[in-house]
């Protein structure tokens, strides 16, 4: 079972959640994510349905769908704050948006890829293995994990909370989850870069 209730879902749901939403309406970040997935999904074959995971107000979303125009048919987000997800039901054509925890929407689709960028490192590390066998159970081709890294796993304090952010090696863990699933591709990307994103190492998973 999932951990109930727990901090890290209340901290999303709530005024901090909100207060994320702002800082983060920017068209930049869309042309910088538009770098980003084509650097990272360069090994992947077309990609006609995504699911994101934690998605917030849909800036990933908004740059694969530049990226792949009308081949990306299916999208399904989902996002435990309510103002992100009313967002994106406002602003993205084509989205199913899923106002729910990853500790418990359930959906029997499956998806080409399945995006975790910025997410994992929020999640209760107790849920983690879950998390890792509903990501393959939703994804039919490809994973991408783009998150902060860490050979061993530590906490971080996070904008000055503590048990919000947890640094690990996440693809290792999910492929040890998920041994029928291999490493593709992986890399890094760097917030001084031409198009920056946060310190990040990718890792491309194929099913």
């Amino acid at each position: 079972m999932y951990t109930k209730n727990n901090d890290q879902e209340k901290f999303w749901k709530g005024n901090f959640g909100n207060s994320y939403i702002k800082r983060n309406k920017s068209k930049k970040k869309i042309i910088n994510n538009m770098y980003f997935f084509k650097k990272a999904l360069l090994k992947a074959n077309t990609i006609n349905s995504v699911c994101e995971l934690g998605s917030n107000i849909g800036l990933n979303i908004l740059a694969l769908k530049e990226i792949y125009k009308k081949k990306l048919k299916k999208i399904l987000s989902v996002e435990i704050n309510k103002k992100a997800s009313k967002i994106q039901k406002d602003k993205i054509k084509n989205i199913s948006v899923l106002n729910e925890s990853i500790n418990s929407f359930d959906v029997k689709d499956k998806f080409d890829l399945v995006l975790c960028k910025g997410i994992l490192i929020h999640i209760n590390p107790k849920d983690l293995n879950k998390t890792y066998k509903k990501i393959n159970q939703l994804s039919k081709k490809y994973i991408l994990i783009a998150e902060y890294f860490s050979p061993n796993p530590v906490k971080i304090n996070y904008r000055g909370y503590k048990n919000k952010l947890f640094k690990r090696d996440f693809a290792k863990e999910y492929l040890q989850i998920n041994k029928k699933s291999k490493l593709l591709d992986y890399g890094f990307v760097y917030e001084k870069d031409k198009f920056p994103q946060d310190n990040m190492n990718w890792f491309l998973i194929k099913k």
